[in-house]
């Protein structure tokens, strides 16, 4: 068994370990509940700017057969460009490792040739020693506004525009509840709105609604739109997902200090028992020796 000093300093290593995993839970619970806010603040407005982007290509595409809309266009894939968003620091339990190995796994069965953006010095690392190509790394803040993320959305646009990819795909982290964090796998471009039947059509025609100059181009307008919004979206999600794993493993950390801390303490107890029983033992048998 270990001295009482050994033991005596290993609890003040491990309480000590415990009071800083004790505080980062702290400032990661308090950061998560602000990113959760303006997830749920930002999810109605991500998913109804998708709803109307459906209305639109189904009346441009009844009054024009031939819809010309460069980021609605499908072509055949040969360059596929992936935006990975990573946290830039670890401690956040597995969420690194699951967002790695989607990655990779996404990048190993696409066929035809693959770039990266990196979103977080997390992923931007990985698809460096992966020995990927990675086309640029960015890195954002804990709050970030949508102007923050514009200069990501409109390369992902430039990118595709340009006919330099075919298909842009965001991997990020999907917040689901404060325990767990999905990762998805969302195509942006082409974007892909939701299809509508006729009679969605003709009631989407009742309302009579005046599109200046033409529904066309209001589409084509509207669709940088819904990529800027949704590039934003996912990376709060991210966020979002990123304070959420780290206070959970922090707060597990923490628990699992003190649980050592404690059997630690029972070991030193048994240690200094054992320690006075042996004086004791040694002073009994001075004493009879002596009467001896």
């Amino acid at each position: 068994m270990p001295s009482t000093k050994d033991l005596r300093d290993r609890i003040k290593s491990v309480s000590n370990t415990a009071k800083v995993t004790g505080a980062m839970q702290l400032i990661a619970a308090s950061k998560m509940t602000r990113a959760q806010n303006m997830v749920r603040e930002g999810r109605p407005y991500a998913e109804r700017i998708l709803e109307v982007l459906g209305d639109l290509a189904a009346l441009a595409a009844k009054e024009d057969d031939e819809l010309v809309v460069d980021l609605l266009r499908i072509r055949p894939v040969h360059k596929t460009l992936v935006v990975l968003v990573t946290p830039d620091r670890g401690l956040a339990g597995a969420l690194v490792g699951n967002l790695q190995r989607a990655a990779g796994r996404f990048i190993q069965d696409t066929e035809g040739e693959v770039s990266v953006i990196g979103v977080g010095r997390k992923g931007e690392r990985f698809i460096t020693r992966a020995g990927e190509d990675l086309l640029a790394a960015f890195s954002v803040t804990d709050r970030p506004r949508l102007d923050d993320t514009v200069t990501i959305s409109r390369m992902l646009i430039d990118e595709y525009a340009a006919e330099r990819v075919d298909r842009v795909v965001l991997i990020y982290a999907t917040f689901i509840t404060t325990v767990v964090q999905q990762v998805t796998t969302q195509q942006l471009l082409p974007v892909e709105p939701p299809e509508r039947g006729e009679g969605d059509v003709a009631k989407l025609q009742q309302l009579d609604y005046i599109y200046e100059p033409s529904v066309t181009e209001v589409l084509a307008s509207l669709a940088p739109r819904y990529i800027e919004t949704q590039v934003y979206h996912g990376i709060l999600e991210a966020i979002a997902s990123e304070h959420s794993a780290r206070m959970i493993a922090m707060k597990n950390a923490t628990d699992n200090a003190n649980e050592i801390v404690e059997d630690l303490t029972l070991d030193l107890n048994k240690a200094r028992q054992e320690s006075i029983t042996a004086e004791l033992l040694d002073i009994v048998g001075g004493v009879a020796a002596l009467e001896g």
